[in-house]
């Protein structure tokens, strides 16, 4: 996993972890945003990190080796932790982990663990990896039909098929089976007083399911809905809108 740092001057650390079918920079409009402020900290997953060839592992996996390089390079205090879709996997999964202590955490349109029968998660898992890998195989114009819920531009469009090309069809598979059945303990206890779930108002229905179990597992989680954007959208169409909700939860534990 290559992680990447932005105003390591600044005192308050920030963890931004990017969602499926992206790379870090998918927070490219971001980070100037907030480097002037904060420690960013930007993994680029494994699978989706171009610098380090390899597959995507596990939700499981990925926080504890993210946990690992946080405590070796001595952040054991994070002001935010930020994850998007996949990426707020991860983030459910670090603060069940409670190995690193945060003051604030945002799951993005996070995925969490399906509560269904094992034959029911493997129909879903099947049906995702063949939308995706179609795409994969497709290019640009099978891609533009699964991205409808956002005016995403060409170049934006073509950056996905970038990734989908270099990806490869073993991480495909990983992604939405790891993310969808992820291991969590049966009683989360984490020391992050200060959960969101933020969800755009398009895909309310798609997440009805996650928003249920963060009310199960993660009690007082507040809940925020986003207007006009679809899922994932709030890094690319709506920097502004992010960094400023980021910085709002940092300075909370002011």
């Amino acid at each position: 996993m290559t992680v990447h740092e932005f105003g390591k001057e600044n005192k308050k650390t920030v963890v931004l972890i990017h969602p499926s079918l992206v790379m870090w920079d998918y927070f490219e409009y971001v980070i100037p945003l907030l480097e002037t402020e904060y420690h960013l900290v930007v993994p680029a997953l494994p699978g989706y990190d171009k610098d380090r060839p390899g597959d995507f592992t596990s939700v499981e996996k990925i926080a504890a080796e993210l946990a690992d390089w946080l405590e070796a390079h001595g952040i054991d205090n994070l002001s935010c932790i930020y994850g998007c879709s996949m990426g707020g996997s991860v983030v459910a999964r670090l603060l069940a982990d409670n190995r690193i202590k945060t003051h604030s955490a945002v799951m993005d349109g996070g995925i969490m663990p399906y509560r269904l029968p094992y034959i029911a998660t493997r129909f879903i898992a099947v049906k995702d990896f063949l939308l995706i890998y179609s795409g994969k195989l497709g290019g640009i114009k099978l891609i533009e039909k699964a991205f409808t819920s956002d005016e995403y531009s060409e170049e934006d469009l073509q950056y996905i098929a970038d990734v989908l090309k270099m990806i490869s069809a073993k991480t495909i598979w990983r992604t939405f089976e790891s993310c969808n059945n992820y291991s969590m303990p049966e009683r989360i206890e984490t020391s992050c007083r200060n959960i969101e779930y933020w969800y755009a108002s398009s895909e309310k229905k798609a997440r009805k399911s996650d928003i249920e179990y963060i009310k199960d597992f993660f009690s007082g989680t507040v809940f925020k809905e986003f207007e006009n954007i679809g899922h994932g959208g709030l890094a690319a169409l709506k920097p502004e809108t992010l960094a400023g909700e980021i910085s709002r939860l940092c300075e909370k534990g002011d």
